[in-house]
């Protein structure tokens, strides 16, 4: 509205008028001023008029009164008098709504209104005080109340909310406000020439762009008319001189002579300026050969730049804003630190004493600067100056900022902030808000040659790289702003102004990856705000932009700039400030949005007329996809007619939402009927009023997908329900109707009911959060027997919201399926009588498969109601009926039912029914004895009454039966009474008390159940743990017993014994953890010899000492069938005793960590002495000393059979070892072999018959040493250390084999001995002297040649040389046995190999890291082929250097393996065969009916030859052995190598470590076919749990499993747990590996402390 028609309701109020920065408040207030004065406008002339301006206000500093204030400081003081003036106050005083107070510019005020209680007291008006005081009083109505008071400010203000009476906004202008003010500042009313030159700058203005958006205020408007005055005015020139022969380059050579030219400054940054043809002329007037069009400055700083230029062209004749510039660097300088000051202290207002006179008097000739008369104090009037427009000082402070290093990089930061438009309490009044708008404009290149220019003034070096610098911050700046995610709507727009003003496309495309959508909430925007956007959205590119305005106020001119948004992809507006008229104009505009795919225009004043408006607009937007239309004001019609427009035309449609209109159901009736003819809909979602949207699809397959609907929170009458349900029912298929939150009556259900099964629905029905009642249910439960398509009723009342769910099935359905129904009725609040009718509803041909009834209120009653209509379920598969509030009288009925119906099949109750109720059923075709059926009563607390009514229950149970009260509180009565059943049990099958068996008393009476029941196979006890009893069908042969971690004494361990003393069929009893002691060890093993045990007996961790090691131990002499005693009595506190049926059987005896002395190796020396048939013993880390091993081995020399004995201690190695091999063979002569391996000392005796028969007939000496082995393997001897060994070696005549391994070269030292040792045994048949890689010595090499009895030779890590070489080559023909591991080296190699040809007696040969080359791969071949007798070759890491691949450089060998029919182990290993050459090798040893061992690890077999695998491998009956690690075998090769391994039967040892697959359940699985299988390595295959649990399943069946590693795999705890509970039935178990798996330390802890056979660790 016009300001007239806004001020003509004031009188008498306070009124605010805001408006931006530049929109012309205060010229509008001097307008109103000088209206008034001529008795116009809408001020009566009889009203005093007081125009009072702040930043005069600013001026007056000390108290003063209303008078002086009116008098003194703004009325003339001329011609009044005294009187006159007090005549004046006593009129306001008396008529104060005859006087209208102006006060302009509150932003420019520097003082606070001080805050003041709401009073109605009256201040005297001739009292002195403060300024700010005087202006409180006047707006608080304290000071002349019922005057007219109105203020000027730019934004709201906290400070003014509360006292004023009115706000109104100041609008900006439209485009014929522009031309009118573009008209009359040219004068285009004048003569004809003023007229051409106006009418041609109207015409620039209003179509450039930029220029209109910025002239929508009018400050702005007139900047603009300047610059284009002066760019027509130098154009206008410069044609003049052309038409007038002005010679151009001397005006330049003039310019050049007042203009310091800006030298180039090498090397420093920005040194090189990349201008364009366009920019340069902008700044240096050069612009003869451009047009007025493509000199217009881009931005407002550059504007405001040509502008000074404008201004200070007044003042001298130069053309070029850059020159003008330079030429008045100083005065520029001085006027922007002028400026600069105002702007720090905030102030408009300059003393002319603050100004220098020269730069004053040019500053007035040019315009910069305006004088402003202001009386003093003492009523002279006083010279100020301000610049004339507030534009040009906050240009002139950002020129400041940008030219004078004085202004450090601190304060500009200080500065640099984002303005907003938001206010709250704590914000200040800023008058200089755009200086960062200016800042940032002179950051552009076209400005640094002015800024250069102007810098030089201010002195310093260097100034255009500082200039440079200065700029590169102000982007660093900007940047690191639009990295901010903090910002609000009104920051981000300033922001927006700020890129713009850089001119930087990518600081905008930056800005807009940040925040793909720009939200701006309640803002009044301008069309220069706009335009702000528009640069922004246009630099991102194809990627798009979103605009969201929320309660912003434009004015339809706003719409004109938007369009020229390109990326725009969403478009909102929310605001009912928005109505048609804005939707008509926004209509005109959407066509050019190409990119366009969401458009909201929602929470608006939108009506029919204006969405016909915009449907008829958006479809043309060719990439539309979502439409928000909620929150309007329309009706049903319009609702029709968009929908015809949208799903007809818009083929790009997604999501189109309609809510919280003006509509009913008759709208959503409609759109349910266009599914029939709209094929595309997906979805209509309906909930109340608030929400209506339509989900489209326009995807290939979206004739396939079948639509939803969701109607919600509906409250309908019955009419209105049929009328949808009718629409419903011509619908083509849907997925999901969805009537949720709907309001039911028995009416309107019914109806519902009768309408389903006319509904086309695949999915389901949910009428979740109704509000139903029991009685409802029956409505419900009715449609499973009414209607054949509903699957599943699912119904939940409590708590709320209820849940209510119709499934059905998909398609048409088979006999099976309709049968196959689910009803759920949880939490209904269900009581017999309410059971019995819902009951009744399902009549007899429901086909109900799943029914359940938890956690309603039916007891035992309703439970037998339940169990009385089993008969009609005949489709039933699981009743759920948990927390019924069921008694022991119905747990009785549970077991009846178990035994009267047969196709019941599982009983569960938890907690006396509370935690869980479960009935499972089996189909009727699977009837039978076989048929397993469960009885589970789990955490009950059952009586001995309790057991006796159940258990005679079960007895009339004819079907196999498991038997389960886990987790049960079972006295010892109570299990008294089970055991008395059990026996009469005949088709119970298993028996679980997990948890439930506490006391050892009752754990005895269960096991008495092996004299009781002949059918039970085993007894597995444990407190607090798993625990169960299994029986057989028939009577079995084989039963185990397992009683461990309780707590026995002498009394219990007498009833165990005569238990077991009636048992003839035992084959395992682990005793293990009962704290027994020694007492109950030795009451045991008095028995012992009396029980019939098969296999083994358990003692382990019942607190054995070495006096209950000993008595275990004598079980070897006096019980026959003990075979093996194994005892550790520290960390593993491990006891077993392993029994053997066969008569004569061989005895050993191991004994680890049990710290024993001396005395203790002389009583272990007595029972070898006294048991015959013990014939191994071990000692393991038992802390013994040398001299005590001496003194056991000497007491053995009167030793009458063979027997071998082993000491495993840390310190036999290096010279320990050499000294223990001496003195034990000078104190025992009857060792045979004597060996060192790493830290084990082993010894074997002969009998005494040989000594004598090698001795001789001569008593006077002493008798030869009958020793025939010695070797020492790894264990640290060096080879100096062995020539102390030479005086005894001499002595062992019958020595044939001798080894020395050792990791360090022989030396010298070494080597002799060697020779002498070769020459010096006759009987020498075996040598091995494996060492550190070094060349074979020449002497070693001679006697080895003259040594003619050795058959057997492994010289590892010798290399023979050239030298060496021919003497080795006649060596090998004698040879049965050869080891050449890292002893070739390519100069020998085809010598040795061309020896092996006539080595036909070769049994042995290892050849690994062989060099080879073309011949000499085809020498060894041919060799090959000639050992018709070997059996056991290793060829591991042959290197080639054939150039093939990998496979051919096999495929010779592999050809020459085909006939070695009577090989046993094969070595492969290390030789990167390939899949293809591995499938041709396997095929090779078809014929290998004796290979026992097969290696192939580290190279690239797969599948393929896993598969030949399968194929070949059950031919070869005999293999014990098979590495496959580090391969590619995958998921099918592991498949492949599960089945080969059902037919190895012999396989001892397995490892897959590596082999590229984790699924190898099936391979764990088929070890139960490999019954002698020992060693498994799985590790470092990703496996997980279930290849964990398959382990542990057959792990009972594997009974000489001593190791499985699975290191580096997935295994969690619940796998290890797996392995753990499978370890308590495998005591010959002795290492399982899970280091590098899924086991926290403090999980590894825990089990270790149950097993000690896991290892956690990496060693």
């Amino acid at each position: 509205m016009p300001l007239e028609t806004f001020l003509s309701g004031c009188a008498g109020k306070v009124t605010v008028l805001i408006g931006p920065s530049g929109s012309g408040k205060s010229l509008l207030m001097s307008h109103l001023g000088q209206q008034w004065a001529r008795k116009l406008g809408p001020i009566p002339p009889s009203v005093l008029f007081v125009l009072l301006e702040f930043r005069q206000l600013n001026i007056i500093r000390h108290s003063l009164s209303l008078s002086e204030l009116l008098f003194r400081h703004f009325l003339p003081p001329t011609g009044s008098s005294a009187d006159k003036q007090r005549a004046i106050m006593d009129y306001l005083l008396s008529h104060p709504d005859q006087s209208c107070w102006v006060l302009d510019g509150y932003d420019e005020f520097n003082s606070k209104l001080p805050t003041q209680e709401p009073s109605s007291k009256v201040l005297d008006p001739e009292s002195p005080r403060t300024v700010p005081e005087l202006i409180s009083g006047l707006l608080n109505r304290q000071l002349l109340p019922g005057s007219t008071v109105l203020i000027t400010c730019r934004a709201p203000c906290r400070d003014l909310e509360a006292l004023s009476d009115k706000v109104g906004h100041l609008m900006g202008w439209n485009s014929e406000d522009i031309k009118e003010y573009v008209y009359s500042f040219f004068q285009v009313k004048g003569d004809r020439a003023k007229q051409e030159f106006g009418i041609q700058a109207a015409d620039l203005l209003l179509s450039t762009r930029h220029l209109l958006s910025m002239s929508a205020l009018p400050a702005f408007c007139n900047i603009c008319c300047i610059c284009l005055e002066h760019l027509l005015h130098v154009k206008s020139t410069e044609m003049d001189k052309m038409s007038g022969g002005t010679d151009g380059k001397s005006e330049t050579n003039k310019r050049k002579d007042r203009v310091e030219q800006m030298p180039r400054e090498e090397g420093k940054p920005g040194n090189e300026e990349r201008r364009t043809e366009r920019e340069v002329p902008a700044m240096d007037g050069r612009s003869r050969h451009l047009s007025i069009q493509d000199q217009i400055p881009f931005t407002l700083t550059q504007i405001c730049l040509t502008v000074l230029g404008s201004f200070l062209r007044r003042d001298t004749n130069e053309e070029g804003t850059v020159y003008i510039l330079g030429q008045y660097r100083r005065e520029v300088h001085e006027l922007s630190q002028l400026a600069w000051e105002g702007v720090e202290s905030n102030k408009t207002l300059f003393h002319e004493k603050d100004i220098s006179p020269d730069v004053l008097q040019v500053a007035n000739r040019t315009g910069i600067l305006s004088k402003v008369e202001v009386q003093s104090d003492n009523g002279t009037l006083v010279n100020y100056y301000c610049f004339t427009q507030l534009i040009l000082q906050e240009f002139l402070g950002a020129l400041r900022i940008m030219t004078s290093q004085h202004v450090s990089d601190d304060q500009l930061k200080r500065r640099f902030n984002l303005k907003t438009r938001w206010t709250t309490k704590s914000d200040q009044k800023t008058l200089f808000e755009s200086l960062q708008l200016y800042v940032c404009g002179l950051a552009t290149l076209d400005c640094t040659p002015a800024l250069v220019q102007i810098a030089r003034s201010s002195g310093g070096a260097e100034i255009q790289y500082w200039v440079k610098k200065r700029q590169e911050l102000i982007c660093q700046l900007l940047k690191r702003l639009c990295n901010k995610n903090t910002l609000t709507g009104p920051k981000m727009l300033e922001l927006c102004h700020c890129i713009q003003e850089c001119q930087n496309h990518e600081l905008a495309r930056h800005f807009v990856t940040t925040r793909p959508t720009l939200e701006l909430r309640n803002i009044r925007l301008l069309p220069n705000d706009i335009d702000a956007l528009a640069f922004v959205c246009n630099s991102v590119g194809d990627n798009g932009v979103g605009l969201d305005f929320g309660a912003c106020s434009m004015e339809l001119e706003c719409l004109d700039v938007l369009q020229r948004c390109q990326n725009l992809q969403h478009l909102c507006f929310q605001s009912r400030k928005y109505g048609d008229r804005f939707a008509e104009k926004l209509s005109t505009i959407l066509p050019e949005f190409k990119m366009l795919t969401k458009l909201e225009f929602c929470a608006t004043s939108l009506t029919g007329v204006g969405a016909a408006t915009l449907a008829s607009a958006i479809q043309k937007c060719p990439h539309i996809r979502v439409i928000n239309l909620s929150n309007n004001n329309l009706k049903d019609a319009v609702i029709k007619h968009i929908a015809d427009v949208f799903f007809t035309n818009c083929s790009t449609l997604d999501l189109v939402m309609l809510g919280q209109n003006n509509s009913s159901l008759r709208a959503v009736e409609y759109l349910i009927q266009k599914l029939s003819t709209c094929s595309n809909i997906q979805d209509i979602h309906v909930d109340g009023v608030k929400t209506l949207k339509v989900t489209l699809s326009q995807s290939s397959d979206a004739n396939n997908q079948k639509p939803s609907i969701s109607l919600l929170n509906q409250n309908w009458s019955k009419s209105e329900l049929k009328r949808i349900a009718a629409s419903v029912g011509t619908c083509p298929p849907l997925s999901v109707l969805d009537l949720s939150g709907c309001q039911w009556d028995v009416e309107t259900l019914r109806t519902l009911a009768q309408s389903v099964p006319r509904f086309n629905v695949t999915e389901k029905i949910t009428l979740n959060d109704s509000d139903l009642s029991v009685g409802d249910l029956v409505i419900l439960t009715q449609l499973l027997s009414d209607c054949a398509a509903v699957k599943e009723l699912l119904i939940r009342l409590e708590p709320s919201p209820a849940q209510v769910t119709l499934q059905f099935s998909e398609g048409k359905q088979t006999e099976a399926a309709e049968n196959s129904k689910v009803l759920s009725l949880a939490c209904c609040g269900l009581f017999p009588a309410d059971l019995e009718k819902v009951l009744k509803s399902l009549g007899t041909s429901s086909g109900i498969s799943l029914l359940d009834v938890s956690g309603n209120h039916l007891n035992s009653k309703g439970l037998k109601k339940l169990l009385d209509f089993l008969r009609h379920l005949r489709g039933i598969r699981k009743i759920e009926a948990s927390n019924n509030s069921i008694c022991l009288e119905g747990v009785v009925l549970l077991a009846g039912a178990l035994c009267n119906h047969v196709n019941l099949s599982h009983v569960q109750i938890s907690n006396e029914g509370k935690d869980q109720l479960t009935l499972h059923f089996s189909p009727y075709k699977s009837f039978g004895k076989e048929q397993l059926k469960t009885f589970r009563i789990n955490k009950s607390n059952l009586k001995p009454a309790n057991i006796t009514a159940i258990c005679e229950r079960l007895l009339k149970c004819r079907s196999d039966l498991e038997l389960d009260f886990s987790h049960c509180s079972l006295p010892d009565e109570a299990v008294e009474r089970l055991c008395a059943f059990l026996s009469k049990m005949k088709f119970l099958r298993k028996l679980n008390v997990n948890h439930s068996i506490m006391s050892t008393g009752a754990a005895l009476m269960l096991v008495n159940c092996l004299t009781v029941s002949k059918r039970v196979t085993s007894i597995d006890l444990r407190p607090c743990a798993e625990s169960y009893i299994h029986f057989d069908e028939e009577r079995t042969t084989h039963s185990s017993c397992r009683m461990t971690h309780f707590t026995m004494n002498s009394e219990h361990m007498n009833r165990l014994t005569d238990i077991l003393l009636q048992t003839s069929h035992l084959y395992d009893l682990d005793l293990s953890s009962n704290q027994l002691g020694d007492e109950g060890v030795r009451s045991f093993l008095a028995a012992l010899p009396k029980l019939n045990i098969l296999r083994c007996v358990n003692l382990s961790n019942n607190g054995l000492t070495l006096h209950g090691l000993f008595d275990v131990i004598r079980m070897l002499c006096t019980c026959e069938n003990v075979c093996a005693v194994d005892i550790s009595l520290t960390e593993e506190r491990r006891c077993l005793i392993w029994f053997s049926q066969h008569q004569d059987s061989e005895k050993s005896l191991r004994i680890a960590e049990s710290s024993l002395e001396r005395d203790h190796l002389v009583r272990l020396a007595e029972i070898v002495f006294a048991c015959s048939r013990l014939t191994k013993v071990e000692f393991l880390n038992n802390l013994l000393l040398a001299d005590w091993i001496e003194d056991f081995v000497q007491l053995l020399n009167s030793m009458e059979r063979t027997f071998c004995v082993s000491f495993d201690e840390n310190w036999i190695q290096s010279q320990e070892a050499i000294n223990m091999v001496c003195r034990c063979l000078n104190i025992n002569r009857r060792i045979h072999t004597i060996r060192v391996h790493c830290t084990t000392l082993q010894l074997c005796f002969t009998k005494a018959s040989r000594l004598t028969a090698v001795s001789g007939n001569s008593s006077d000496q002493p008798p030869s040493m009958l020793t025939e082995n010695i070797g020492l393997l790894d264990c640290a001897v060096e080879g100096h250390q062995l020539a102390a060994m030479t005086s005894i070696i001499q002595e062992c005549p019958a020595l044939t084999e001798f080894q020395f391994l050792t990791h360090s070269s022989l030396g010298q030292t070494g080597v002799e001995f060697l020779c002498s040792v070769v020459l010096a045994l006759p009987k020498l048949t075996s040598l091995s002297i494996a060492s550190k890689v070094t060349w074979l010595d020449e002497s070693l090499a001679e006697a080895f040649s003259q040594a003619t009895t050795i058959q057997c030779l492994n010289l590892s890590g010798h290399v023979i040389s050239e030298t060496t070489a021919p003497l080795m080559s006649r060596l090998f023909l004698r040879l049965r046995s050869l080891t050449l591991s890292h002893c070739v080296r390519s100069g020998t190699t085809l010598l040795l190999v061309k020896a092996l040809e006539q080595c036909v007696s070769l049994e042995g040969l290892c050849l690994d890291t062989l060099p080879l080359d073309e011949e000499s791969m085809a020498c060894l071949a041919q060799s090959l082929r000639n050992l018709k007798s070997i059996r056991r070759l290793k060829l591991s890491k042959i290197t080639t250097a054939l150039g093939n691949t990998e496979a051919n450089s096999v495929l010779p060998i592999a050809v020459a393996l085909e006939g070695l029919t009577n090989i046993e182990a094969l070595d492969l290993s290390n030789n990167s065969i390939s899949d293809h050459s591995g499938d041709q090798l396997l095929r090779t040893l078809k014929g290998c009916v004796c290979l026992e061992e097969l290696h192939m690890s580290s190279n690239k077999l797969g599948d393929v030859t896993a598969a030949s695998m399968a194929l070949i491998l059950p031919s070869l009956t005999r293999i014990t052995v098979l590495d496959l690690s580090e391969n590619a075998i995958g998921h099918e090769g592991s498949a492949s190598l599960s089945e080969a391994m059902v037919g190895l039967k012999n396989l001892t040892k397995l490892l897959l470590t590596s082999v590229g697959t984790s699924e190898l359940c099936a391979v764990a699985a088929n070890l139960a076919h490999c019954p002698l299988i020992q060693d498994v390595g799985l590790g470092w295959n990703n496996c997980g749990d279930e290849v964990a649990v398959e382990l542990a399943k057959v792990m009972p069946l594997c009974q000489k499993l001593t190791r499985i590693d699975l290191e580096s795999n997935n295994v969690s705890v619940f796998g290890a747990e797996a392995l753990v509970k499978a370890l308590q039935v495998c005591p010959a178990l002795q290492l399982v590996r899970l280091w590098k798996n899924q086991v926290s330390a403090n999980n590894a802890s825990r089990l270790r402390l149950i097993d000690r056979r896991l290892n956690f660790s990496p060693t």
